[in-house]
């Protein structure tokens, strides 16, 4: 059996690679390859699942994994930060979303009552897993947007629990009131118990766990992992008791060491979560359904956000931050499939149903990971007809902004350097770059950053560009550090800007900008070399003192980075 478990689950990751292969040379999402693969391998196609319970198994470990580690990324000040909003975006959108859902549902169908209901709720829980990993691969889960979606996504899990309680309870004759209470009371107690653990008795072996790596990695499985399984024994989902079990360890300062280790894990075990997903979609009586999944499609992938951007504009966040967010709500979850099995189970719908809230799931996962990947630019496209969603007098979510006094921009073309510089300086700096393995180094290396474009006007203001003292640019794109300059210039002229030029005529347009010094690599090289010549002339000896100088230095500095071609 062990043999055959082993052959099954090499097949799947082999026809997962290669799908994800196919995927990353038409430049389309790795999760929609996932999927797809799932597809490919379940009972739709190969039908090569045959031990679908120790898969279930390996996802809920990428699952735990997942939400552990968005949850060492967060902190009680942010869960305090975006609290209010979460709670009334995610309880307002389900509350909605569940009702002019069961207007619709109740039209297209002929469902009984409580069918309609179970199937209008499932169209407004949205996909933690799916959403947090986008985010995460994006390095946008720490923005204004990616904390209040975690936020309320977290809210939409725990009714999803009373959801899920409220089926089965129906199923067996009606809902008792005392599961609800001790469901409450052992949700306090478990709740508790951790705080405790968190603030009286893991602070006393801080330094036992961190000074050994292979110890860190062990502890953050077990932690990681026990803490979901004891929730989800509790009666709460999975999701909620990973995402608990980070938070309670994000201000450690292990925290990152911790993540940096996991992540290669978190990957392989979610893969496997995509691929289970996939093989579930029951694709039978496509036909007969898809004009219906095609509509409530539509209700999800334009309602939900539309719901979320109204929620959002009427708590004063800007049109830009609501639809960022409301991205998140643009798909069904795989709990509303959990939820539409059990009262399939239960008879209170048939399988023509379930096939057509398979569809809309595949459909709105496939449009929503496009439509998140690529928001920034549908953002532009929609701009002019989102100031609906946003009042004449909008909070100021700028007060969270960084107070830099030195800012880097781009870090491929010797910004280490400036690094270095900054830290000597012992001012409050930050890094900024698009490049998510940039990213990745500067996480691992402890460098305050911000994930995202220069040329976003939101995220300048929320790294601090009107009040920092010298702006540095590594960036070798000519018109953005123009766009750079014309912004620096009109909100805080006084700044010294440094920036990259690969041209004479283009260092001299951006001194006409305002530049405090434009960087000709070539030119600076050349001069550098110069200076040598005059004052070593000719000695081959010199020159090879020089060299091996040099070179020390570069395998030094750039040891960590060379893989990003720095």
């Amino acid at each position: 059996m062990e043999h055959d478990i082993f052959l099954e689950l090499s097949a799947i990751i082999a026809i997962g690679a290669g799908i994800s292969l196919l995927m990353r040379v038409l430049k389309q999402p790795l999760i929609i390859g996932y999927i797809l693969t799932g597809l490919l391998v379940g009972p739709t196609a190969l039908n090569l699942v045959t031990d679908g319970e120790t898969l279930h198994i390996f996802s809920d470990i990428g699952i735990a994994l997942l939400l552990f580690l968005v949850g060492l990324g967060l902190n009680p000040k942010i869960i305090k930060e975006v609290g209010r909003v979460a709670v009334l975006t995610g309880v307002g959108q389900v509350a909605f979303t569940t009702f002019f859902g069961f207007l619709l549902v109740s039209a297209l169908t002929d469902l009984s009552t409580t069918g309609t209901l179970y199937v209008s709720i499932a169209l407004a829980f949205s996909s933690t897993i799916i959403i947090l990993k986008l985010l995460s691969d994006k390095k946008e889960q720490t923005r204004l947007h990616g904390k209040i979606a975690t936020g309320f996504l977290l809210v939409q899990d725990i009714v999803a629990t009373f959801a899920l309680l409220y089926v089965s309870a129906n199923g067996s004759g009606g809902l008792d009131t005392n599961d609800l209470l001790e469901l409450l009371l052992k949700g306090t107690m478990v709740v508790t118990a951790l705080f405790i653990a968190a603030t009286r008795i893991l602070p006393l072996i801080n330094k036992t766990i961190a000074g050994s790596q292979e110890l860190l990695f062990l502890f953050s499985i077990a932690w990681g992992l026990g803490v979901g399984a004891i929730f989800k024994e509790t009666g709460f989902s999975l999701e909620v008791g990973a995402l608990a079990a980070g938070v309670s360890l994000a201000s450690f300062p292990y925290a990152q060491e911790a993540a940096s280790r996991l992540k290669p894990l978190r990957d392989f075990f979610i893969i496997l979560f995509f691929v289970v997903l996939g093989s579930q979609l029951d694709l039978s009586n496509v036909v007969s359904v898809l004009p219906i999944a095609l509509l409530l499609s539509a209700f999800v992938l334009v309602g939900n956000p539309i719901i979320v951007m109204a929620i959002m504009g009427v708590l004063g966040y800007t049109k830009k931050t609501s639809f960022k967010t409301s991205l998140a709500v643009a798909q069904i979850s795989e709990f509303s499939l959990v939820l539409l099995l059990l009262a399939n189970d239960l008879g209170q719908i048939d399988d023509k149903t379930l096939s057509l809230m398979t569809m809309v799931g595949l459909i709105t996962i496939a449009v929503s990971s496009y439509a998140i990947l690529y928001d920034e630019k549908l953002y532009l496209v929609f701009e002019r007809y989102l100031t609906l969603f946003e009042r004449k007098k909008t909070k100021n979510e700028r007060q969270k902004k960084q107070n830099n006094e030195l800012l880097l921009f781009g870090y491929k073309k010797g910004g280490l350097e400036f690094v270095k510089v900054f830290k000597s300086l012992k001012k409050p700096y930050a890094v900024v770059d698009y490049d998510p393995e940039i990213v990745e180094i500067l996480e691992n290396s402890n460098i305050n950053y911000l994930y995202g474009d220069m040329t976003d006007i939101e995220l300048l203001e929320e790294a601090g560009i009107d009040g920092a003292k010298l702006v540095v640019s590594v960036v070798t794109d000519f018109e953005t550090n123009k766009f750079l300059l014309r912004t620096i210039e009109s909100v805080n002229p006084h700044c010294v800007v440094i920036c990259h030029a690969d041209a004479v005529a283009e260092a001299a347009e951006l001194y006409e900008l305002g530049a405090g010094y434009a960087m000709l690599p070539h030119y600076i090289g050349s001069e550098k070399i110069g200076a040598f010549i005059k004052k070593s002339g000719f000695k081959k000896s010199e020159f090879n003192k020089f060299r091996k100088q040099h070179l020390d230095y570069i395998q030094t500095h750039y040891s960590k980075t060379e893989s990003v071609n720095l």
